[in-house]
């Protein structure tokens, strides 16, 4: 385990119907090879070691002696190997038999968990054969189990395996239908400690099975903030009545990170990460524990390999959707966020118009594309909207021009106010000397929302804001400047993402709208602050701040997943490899860590706006942290890479 993430194996292996030795064979091969893939947790199906079809054969103690001889050959395979390895296999104690999980690691049998909830299909399914477990029962011992040599095995259905160096690493399992039962026993695992489930199952295919069973289990996954395993049978069981798909599931908080194909057996594997649940646990459910507990027993294991052989995908752009279908819906989804936000704050302040600073950049495009959605939705005339283009030192015929044919192409107002001979008489009333540092470009921007305040006092008027949840994270705002409005559309809409919108809206635009929108979208990102090189952009902000699609990586998982600076730095190398160096990461994620910490200030007083995704900084609720916060901890993880 390195930084949090656990690899796990879900394997269907082939078998015969009764059949241990066979299907003991198999499923020692498929331990070696889940080993060499690096794995730290293995499931097989329900039943495995006989096969879930075996009927009244369940009775004959030759079946059952067979089974535990097989489980024995299991566990002497894990002996020396840092995993943990769940198997299904039926079992007898005080004249009942159970379906069982067994947990083996290290040449032992850790515990048996029997299933709760036994199938009533119809009575000569399970139930005929198995006894579902007596929960008033804490545990049953099988003292005198042949192969065992005098080692008791432990039944026990409330039970968490806990990993003996990482207290992340905690495990236990529930059986098939015990999911689908009204007292589900992985919420039981899950208050007492379980960051991952594992479910060991035998589920037939039938038609829109698979749909429902990949739903309940990724609900179930996010339900209880954890990871599940789902481990079924496939080909082999016995087709008398039914077929099995082997229809394996990785799931993580909602989210499915890996899915076999039905009718294939065989095994996959990804890294789960239970840093990231551990954290969401501690910041969504500050109860978790409380409530309806049972005694639970916790056992330890030995699990943990120290490699870096981490294989898991991650987003380059988290905000974004990468499926196509998804980005759309998500877009439209957004815009009706943040113009249903916009409508309400315009109809309760009376507001006769809303206007907007258009500087021929993204954020101020989406901002006025929110709007007009907004005045539509109030059934108002979009010339409510005032657009206001404000040239100044910095401003290019290229984004002037852009500003002009937006406006014009949308419908709404524009007024043009250039603000150069303000800036320089205010920059001579204070006796500035006219060179180009921090208080020639902030000045601009001060101007610049000076004007919008009075324009919208004039016209009994809002002003909508266009700063981005990027920009916020980094500071990247004149404070009291455009960091300032009456109402922010975009606050919590980070510029990866303001992008993909924007692009959305061309995409399905026609004429003057749809060649504007994409003229504004391929100029470079500029506050414009400084004057042109030989009329082109000059300042480009991503040169000093860095890559948009580098902190917006690190805000989601520094934020959303809780990443500390060496995991951030970690995962990063992994997802940008071949884009950029190690070195240029590096320098990046130390300039958002200190630049997160520095500016909190901006956003502790940020004007209101509408909350979209996961990720937001509003102090009202989304980020409470002190503006004087030392980031010095979180430099100094980076300090020897």
């Amino acid at each position: 385990m390195k930084y949090g993430f656990i690899k796990v194996a879900v394997i269907t292996p082939e078998i015969r119907v009764a059949d241990t030795e066979f299907n003991c064979e198999r499923i020692k091969e498929n331990i070696e090879k889940a080993d060499k893939a690096g794995a730290e947790l293995v499931v097989f199906p329900e039943l495995s070691i006989t096969g879930y079809t075996c009927g009244d054969l369940f009775y004959s103690e030759t079946l059952l002696s067979g089974a535990l001889k097989g489980l024995k050959e299991i566990a002497e395979i894990t002996r020396g190997r840092k995993m943990l390895v769940f198997v299904g296999l039926p079992v007898k104690t005080n004249g009942l038999i159970y379906n069982v999980a067994a947990a083996v690691n290290n040449g032992e049998v850790l515990c048996l968990i029997p299933k709760t909830h036994l199938p009533n299909y119809n009575e000569f399914y399970e139930k005929r054969q198995f006894s579902a477990w007596n929960l008033s029962v804490e545990n049953s011992v099988i003292e005198n189990a042949p192969y065992f040599g005098g080692t008791p095995l432990t039944v026990c259905r409330n039970v968490v395996l806990a990993d003996k160096t990482d207290n992340r690493f905690t495990v236990s399992a529930e059986i098939c239908e015990d999911l689908w039962g009204v007292d589900v026993p992985s919420s039981f695992h899950a208050k007492n400690g379980a960051n991952i489930i594992v479910n060991l199952s035998c589920s037939d295919e039938t038609v829109g099975k698979a749909e429902y069973r990949k739903s309940l289990i990724s609900v179930q996954s996010a339900r209880l903030s954890c990871a599940y395993l789902y481990a079924d049978a496939g080909e082999g069981e016995s087709t008398t009545d039914l077929a099995f798909a082997g229809h394996n599931l990785i799931a993580e908080n909602g989210n499915i990170l890996a899915e076999s194909k039905l009718f294939e057996n065989g095994m996959i594997i990804s890294d789960v990460d239970v840093g990231f649940i551990d954290y969401e646990r501690a910041k969504l459910f500050n109860g978790y524990t409380d409530g309806f507990k049972l005694p639970y027993r916790k056992i330890y294991f030995d699990g943990f390999k120290d490699g870096e052989n981490i294989e898991r995908v991650f987003d380059k752009t988290p905000f974004v959707p990468t499926e196509a279908g998804e980005r759309n819906s998500r877009a439209e989804l957004i815009l009706d966020i943040q113009s249903e936000g916009l409508k309400k704050r315009l109809k309760h302040t009376r507001a006769k118009t809303a206007v907007i600073g258009l500087s021929g950049g993204l954020d101020s495009t989406l901002a006025i594309l929110v709007a007009t959605r907004a005045m539509k939705k109030l059934g108002r005339n979009l010339k409510d909207i005032i657009a206001v283009t404000m040239p100044c030192f910095g401003t290019t015929s290229r984004t002037y021009e852009n500003t002009v044919k937006l406006a014009k192409a949308l419908g709404v107002s524009l007024k043009k106010v250039d603000i150069t001979k303000s800036v320089l008489r205010h920059l001579k009333d204070i006796k500035h000397g006219g060179n180009t540092d921090t208080t020639y470009e902030n000045a601009q921007a001060r101007e610049r929302t000076q004007v919008l305040m009075d324009i919208a006092n004039m016209t009994d008027g809002l002003v909508v804001g266009t700063g981005d949840l990027s920009e916020l994270a980094l500071g990247w705002a004149t404070y009291n400047g455009d960091h300032m409005s009456m109402y922010g559309v975009n606050s919590s809409v980070p510029k990866t993402l303001v992008r993909y919108i924007v692009q959305y809206v061309a995409d399905g635009s026609r004429g003057k709208l749809k060649s504007v929108l994409f003229d504004i979208l391929d100029t470079p990102v500029s506050p414009e602050l400084l004057p042109p090189d030989k009329g082109e952009i000059a300042q480009k902000t991503e040169d000093i701040v860095g890559p948009y699609i580098l902190h917006d990586f690190f805000l989601f998982n520094m934020l959303r997943r809780g990443y500390s600076p060496k995991k951030l730095y970690f995962v990063a190398k992994q997802t940008f490899n071949g884009e950029y160096d190690d070195a240029t990461i590096l320098k990046w994620l130390k300039i958002f860590i200190r630049r997160f910490f520095a500016q909190q200030f901006k956003r502790s007083c940020v004007p209101d706006g509408v909350k979209v995704g996961s990720v937001a900084l509003s102090p009202r609720g989304d980020l409470r942290m002190p503006s004087d916060a030392c980031s010095l901890l979180w430099l100094k993880e980076l300090a020897d890479l």
